[in-house]
């Protein structure tokens, strides 16, 4: 297998991680990561493949479990219960349980909600310079997000601050302060959830928490350690993703002048496609192989990871016309930025409602909007997203 090695954290990779990803694919859909330890997949039928084949996943084979330091008991106390890090059984019960709570009939009953948020975030901008990333794309997902779970809106900076921490655990420049960071905040998470699930068993409300409580699959409900995990990570995933999103396409759509007409309402569901193609706000997740299998020439046995990179994969020539460009009228093909199989994010559908929401508003109240200084990319891989977006409305 090739062998090539790239800093995650380089400067010139944060900004741009495509030319490297080109670079890799163009010898091979696996190569071996030397920075990472593991091979990576890059082409899109490659890392399609792998989130389908059962014979990966998520959950570490149980007798190679790393033993979890105890200054990080109360970060993978939490995690325990995810159901993004777990396989079937336990994946299908928890995911069958949010599902039958996180209805689509519940997400679509938020638009006009997320509408009149936008429009009075818009009425708050200033008419100085400011960071349109903290003021209106961070808004809009961590409130609503908030709002589904039915906790005030008061609430959202903290919920800010607790996710920021957590979701650190998983960037490349991670370090113990960050970890201390990500334990403290899991800590106090949860004894505020743990409260206020208590409060929704005794006095329900029409939100999906008091919906989580309620649903039943098969005789069985939701513990409370995993009602804590599932809100957690819908807060976590559900708003990191989206923000980030929303920063890319904004960035993208100013920086390449695109006509506005691709917001109206009988195209922006294709733009929204292709800004998650683009830029998408995820760039690496990784799975266990669960047995020993052969994968474009390379034998994986039991307990070995591969990371699949869902930015290469986007931009895989062998799917799209020239993946570089940005182009919202190219036809759309599924894309891998939402994950695959099992794993399919199930808060896909509410960031794609926030985007064809939440762009044509903001573009349609602000006509005139223009950067006033280049956005640049934070370093935080496996994430991909801006320090900061100042504009001009």
């Amino acid at each position: 297998m090739i062998t090539l090695s790239q800093s995650p954290t380089d400067p010139a990779f944060v900004q741009n991680p495509y030319a490297f990803y080109d670079n890799a694919r163009s010898q091979s859909r696996l190569v071996f990561w030397q920075d990472y330890g593991m091979p990576v997949a890059l082409s899109h039928a490659l890392v399609t493949m792998l989130f389908k084949d059962r014979r990966f996943g998520r959950e570490v084979p149980p007798e190679l479990a790393p033993d979890i330091p105890p200054h990080l008991e109360p970060f993978y106390a939490v995690e325990a219960h995810s159901m993004l890090e777990l396989e079937p059984p336990r994946h299908k019960r928890l995911r069958s349980l949010v599902l039958r709570a996180f209805t689509s009939r519940a997400i679509s009953d938020l638009r006009p909600g997320i509408e009149t948020l936008c429009h009075d975030l818009i009425d708050d901008f200033p008419a100085e310079p400011f960071d349109l990333l903290n003021t209106y794309c961070t808004q809009v997902p961590v409130i609503t997000i908030a709002r589904l779970l039915g906790v005030p809106d008061d609430m959202a900076p903290q919920f800010l601050r607790w996710s920021h921490a957590m979701v650190a655990m998983y960037m490349a420049s991670r370090t113990r302060a960050h970890e201390d960071a990500a334990a403290q905040a899991a800590t106090e998470f949860t004894a505020f959830l743990t409260d206020y699930i208590n409060t929704r068993r005794k006095t329900p409300g029409d939100d999906l928490i008091t919906r989580l409580i309620e649903a039943e699959e098969a005789g069985e409900k939701l513990s409370t350690p995993e009602l804590i995990t599932t809100c957690i990570l819908l807060l976590n995933a559900g708003h990191e993703a989206t923000v980030h999103s929303l920063g890319n396409g904004v960035k993208t759509l100013l920086e390449q002048n695109i006509d506005r007409s691709w917001l109206m309402p009988d195209k922006i569901d294709g733009t929204v496609e292709e800004i998650l193609r683009y830029d998408p706000p995820l760039h690496m997740f990784t799975r266990y192989a669960y047995e020993d299998i052969e994968v474009s020439g390379h034998t994986f046995h039991r307990g070995d990871q591969v990371a699949l990179l869902l930015g290469a994969a986007n931009r895989d020539p062998g799917m799209w016309e020239d993946p570089n460009r940005f182009n919202p009228g190219r036809p759309v093909i599924t894309n891998t930025s939402f994950g695959g199989g099992l794993h399919f994010c199930v808060g896909a559908p509410l960031a794609r409602l926030e985007m064809q929401v939440a762009l044509p508003i903001l573009f349609d109240r602000c006509p005139n909007l223009k950067l006033t200084a280049s956005p640049g990319f934070a370093n935080t891989f496996h994430f991909h997203g801006l320090t900061a977006l100042t504009v001009t409305a």
